[in-house]
């Protein structure tokens, strides 16, 4: 137990090592200041030359939002296309088929958007072609727009009043050129050296100790899954993800894995207090996520490693905790500290099932992706995090009897309105999901156009059935939302509902997030800067932060507890 919980804080004490240099150099590298990479420059103009960009020009904030969203519109595009084509394409050794339109228009999306949610298994629904030309492809270009979108938030944050925000392309190209391919390529070759494959060969035939011949699926792996990690992307390779053994071969490979992908998102965080000049505020921000985290930690390692009470009371010793959906490679302790780092950092990957999780566990999954701002993804875990914490201004600020002012431009009610309803899309987005699939099960478990919901929860024929049911739906539209991907896999979700249905909550829960802190942003650039005085309210104090945890914690409660407890604390207290 000591070694294993050793394990856990080497991994993250590791990452913050590495989080804090690697913010100051991308602190420069958006800066325009030298840095190791800069021998990449010409890279980038010639990509700049064949795609006909001026990357000296500094862009209003509006023209840099039209830029991201018509070019992921057109990679969403040429996604489809090739997915609906794979199975006559090349580069498909073991003869694959082609996606449904419904499986395609969902998968594009999830790709497209970071989530990665994967209504299909690696193995038998890509081909190595859409593996990738579509999956790591957009694994690179979405992890590249949501740093590319925080950067033109960090401009805003500089005092000088300016409608120009630098430019998307600029920050993205380097965002790929600078950061994630180098990184990648150093994970990639560890992967490989350890075992994950990172050839073209189809499938292998082996014989196993019992005498059965079984196909195991190969492939160029070991680049897809250095970038879905670096990424914040999650989808695997294979259909189990990261708890494959090819895809994540030893200890060594699983903190790997884990450290990389917290690394950007912990990053990006410092990188905020480099590059505008606040450091302590970033220490704030980094306390409060940290903070954040470790709420949904102990309880998950608490209740993983404590075993399950239902066993327990039939008299069967559990020394190791709860195995069922666990690697023997990494046990329960590294499973649950990687259950809840991946959620809340929106990667989704995973190296347990969820679902096989304690109630509580899932419970703690469920609120870190519902919460949606402790670390989070690659850029968009500071834009979510940063809705927070206007509200936290504007509320301070009228506590105080100030017009509420966030380095030094006064919040208005224009701000206000907007971050207030990208704080209510999220809860939006997952309840309202959820309750028409509940309706949809209890009322029309028949239903042809529904595609059968009573198939749905064809692993909760057990009592609590309903809760764990329950749970099953409501996790599939908080996963979506929050842009994460992983799902309690008892839920039958590859037919037309979900994957239509989740397709819009994937883009509405992707692109409205991005666009309204880059909305409200721009809007405070504009306004006269205000020199900080003895009565401007500090917002790089404990007390602060304390304050924006407050809001963070009450809207995600007021939200999500009545479902919360409907589902995950239901089966939890059924078990005692």
């Amino acid at each position: 137990m000591t070694t294993e919980i050793l394990g856990v804080i080497v991994m993250y004490g590791l990452t913050v090592l590495l989080a804090i240099p690697l913010g100051n150099y991308l602190a420069k590298v958006f800066a325009n200041k030298p840095n190791a990479l800069d021998f990449m420059a010409p890279v980038e103009r010639l990509i700049f030359r064949i795609g006909g960009i001026d990357a000296s020009r500094d862009m209003h904030w509006k023209e840099n939002l039209v830029a991201l969203l018509t070019v992921n519109l057109v990679w969403f595009v040429l996604a489809f296309v090739l997915l609906i084509t794979q199975g006559s394409l090349p580069l498909n050794p073991d003869g694959n088929p082609s996606m449904s339109p419904d499986l395609a228009f969902n998968t594009a999306i999830s790709f497209l958007v970071n989530c990665d949610l994967q209504h299909y298994s690696g193995e038998s629904g890509l081909t190595y072609l859409t593996q990738l030309g579509v999956v790591t492809f957009l694994q690179f270009v979405s992890a590249a727009t949501g740093i590319a979108a925080l950067v033109l938030v960090f401009r805003h944050f500089l005092p000088e009043v300016t409608e120009r925000s630098g430019n998307f392309y600029t920050y993205f190209v380097k965002s790929i050129t600078r950061l994630l391919l180098p990184i990648s390529l150093l994970v990639a070759v560890i992967l490989a050296f350890n075992g994950t494959p990172a050839s073209f060969d189809g499938k292998d035939t082996i014989v196993t100790l019992q005498g059965d011949t079984v196909g195991v699926s190969r492939g160029p792996a070991a680049g897809m899954i250095a970038i879905k990690h670096l990424g914040t992307n999650g989808g695997g390779w294979f259909g189990v993800n990261s708890a494959h053994p090819l895809e994540n071969p030893n200890y060594l490979t699983n903190m790997v894995e884990m450290v990389t992908q917290v690394l950007i998102p912990i990053a990006m965080v410092f990188a905020l207090g480099f590059y505008i000049r606040r450091r302590k505020f970033a220490w704030v921000v980094y306390g409060v996520m940290t903070i954040g985290m470790l709420l949904l930690l102990v309880p998950t390692i608490v209740s993983e490693v404590g075993g399950n009470p239902a066993l327990a009371q039939l008299g069967i010793a559990q020394p190791t905790g709860v195995m069922e959906g666990k690697e023997v490679r990494f046990g329960p302790m590294a499973s649950a500290y990687w259950s809840i780092v991946t959620t809340i950092i929106s990667t989704g990957s995973v190296n347990s099932m969820h679902d096989s999780s304690m109630p509580l566990s899932g419970a703690m999954q469920l609120l870190g992706m519902m919460t949606n701002a402790f670390y989070g993804g690659c850029g968009v875990g500071f834009l979510n995090y940063y809705i927070y914490l206007i509200v936290a201004v504007f509320i301070s600020g009228l506590m105080v009897g100030r017009t509420p002012e966030f380095f030094g431009r006064k919040v208005e009610a224009r701000e206000m309105k907007i971050a207030s309803l990208i704080a209510i899309l999220h809860p939006l987005l997952i309840l309202t999901g959820t309750a028409l699939a509940t309706y949809t099960l209890v009322n029309w478990p028949d239903a042809d156009w529904a595609v059968k919901p009573a198939t749905w929860l064809s692993n909760c024929n057990v009592t609590p059935a309903g809760f764990h049911g329950f749970s099953e739906m409501l996790y599939e539209f908080t996963s979506s939302a929050a842009n994460n991907g992983s799902g309690f896999e008892g839920l039958g979700d590859n037919n037309v509902w979900w994957n239509v249905s989740t397709g819009f909550v994937l883009l509405l829960g992707r692109f409205l997030p991005i666009i309204g802190p880059l909305a409200i942003a721009g809007l405070l650039a504009q306004k006269k800067f205000v020199p900080q005085s003895m009565g401007t309210l500090p917002t790089d104090t404990g007390t602060f932060g304390l304050m924006t945890f407050a809001v963070i914690a009450i809207i995600a409660a007021l939200a999500f507890f009545p479902a919360l407890t409907l589902g995950p604390l239901a089966e939890f207290f059924s078990l005692r």
